[in-house]
């Protein structure tokens, strides 16, 4: 970043700009200009904002800002693949850390929310119910008379004689 800086120094320099006047056209602050110059990624929150910072800088200069953006995604590739493992899990249990320092209030705090089961649980109830009589209404209305052994042989008219008979 150092090399892309001072080419961004360069640049400027050959152009007549001074840092104010690239600062107050760029609307940035002069020593955020100092620091992209300098090569000082560190005095930025985020590298996606310095990165666009950069590509508006080049294009204030005249620049190609594709190739001077390549140049910074070389740089950022570099950086970013030096960092250990270690490095990575230290700042991930800084995180952490920083989480639980922090002050809880009743009126900022997240509540989850509940999933209220009743609702659910009763509607599964009653379809239930209501499967349990269609089956016993449709089973009733489509059964067969039992008949006996020696009902088989017999007709109703024969059933009804024998029955008047006796």
């Amino acid at each position: 970043m150092k090399e892309l800086g001072e080419y961004l120094r360069i640049t400027r320099l050959d152009n007549g700009v001074s840092m104010e006047e690239a600062a107050e056209d760029l609307d940035l602050s002069v020593s955020q200009l100092e620091n992209i110059e300098k090569g000082n990624v560190r005095a930025f929150k985020d590298v996606y904002g310095l990165k666009q910072y950069v590509k508006q800088y080049a294009k204030y200069l005249g620049l190609d800002p594709e190739k001077v953006i390549d140049e910074f995604n070389e740089f950022l590739f570099e950086h970013t693949s030096k960092i250990s493992l270690d490095d990575i899990l230290e700042a991930k249990r800084n995180s952490e850390a920083k989480e639980e320092k922090k002050i809880k209030s009743p009126y900022t705090k997240e509540y989850k929310k509940k999933t209220n089961w009743f609702p659910i649980l009763g509607g599964i109830a009653l379809l239930l119910v209501v499967s349990i009589l269609v089956y016993f209404i449709i089973s009733s209305v489509n059964k067969v008379p039992v008949r006996t052994e020696e009902l088989k042989g017999v007709s109703q008219y024969e059933l009804a004689y024998e029955t008047y008979c006796s």
